[in-house]
């Protein structure tokens, strides 16, 4: 999902409670003998970590199961919402997060993360015969972002913090519904996400436009507490996951193409 950290005091006091509710019920172990890993998300970013039914799906979902299963764990994954995971994790209440989260030098400060699971970048959203044909071409129109994304400082980087063209919004989806109803020129989000809208969506004549010059490539991981033991386990369970196969085939499942295995391999 490649967003920032964006905890206000209101949402911490509101998560704190919350975690007094929950009590402390981090990991358990069930009767098959294995151990329960507790592991949080923000299941509204398809087709990565979405509910359908009740039931918490996705592309992050299938990879999580799966590296559970190969390091020997049970998980049980919860919807939290975004800046809750942080505090989740941060304060140890949660085992791990997974919801799209970039791997940046400002985040490794404070937590950890898995090597890389996911390849991702920027690319920008507009109606079949916009003028807007790359980056550049975003001055002075009116762009809609996921608040505290990585397509929010993308966007911010190309046109400045105070840009009064840039809209934000909580989720993806009301950024495109804003892109739908004339509010705005473009939306700036995720490739997979954009390309999955634009194939799942034809009759809103969208199309999406990529500009590696724009937007650099970024990499997700699994976040885990500063320190985790747990950490070994889940790096040598990521890598074989993608080693065995299991990757591809949950990749293609959700995205109908083949994974970039080997510059995933690079970057671990």
């Amino acid at each position: 999902m490649k967003k920032f950290k964006l905890v206000t005091t209101l949402m911490v006091v509101g998560l704190l409670l919350l975690l007094s509710a929950c009590g402390s019920s981090k990991s358990s172990t069930e009767g098959s003998g294995k151990k329960t890993l507790r592991v949080v998300t923000d299941a509204a970013y398809a087709p990565f970590e979405y509910q359908e039914k009740g039931k918490i799906v996705g592309f992050d979902v299938d990879f999580v199961n799966a590296v559970a299963e190969e390091a020997g764990y049970n998980v049980n994954i919860e919807h939290v919402g975004w800046d809750p995971i942080f505090v989740e994790i941060e304060k140890k209440t949660a085992d791990f997060a997974v919801s799209s989260i970039t791997i940046t030098p400002e985040r490794q400060e404070s937590y950890d993360f898995t090597v890389p699971y996911f390849k991702s970048q920027n690319e920008i959203l507009v109606p079949k015969g916009s003028t807007i044909k790359s980056a550049k071409d975003l001055e002075g129109k009116k762009i809609a972002v996921q608040n505290g994304t990585t397509g929010q400082a993308a966007v911010e980087k190309l046109f400045g913090k105070n840009n009064p063209n840039l809209k934000k919004f909580e989720n993806n989806n009301l950024a495109i519904l804003e892109l739908k109803n004339g509010g705005v020129d473009a939306v700036v989000a995720d490739n997979s996400v954009v390309e999955l809208y634009v194939k799942n969506n034809p009759k809103d004549n969208f199309e999406f436009i990529e500009d590696d010059g724009a937007f650099e490539s970024e990499f997700y991981g699994l976040l885990l507490p500063k320190g985790s033991k747990l950490k070994g386990d889940l790096d040598k369970a990521v890598k074989a996951v993608i080693d065995n196969g299991t990757y591809a085939k949950i990749y293609k499942k959700w995205f109908g193409a083949e994974p970039d295995i080997q510059t995933l391999k690079d970057q671990q």
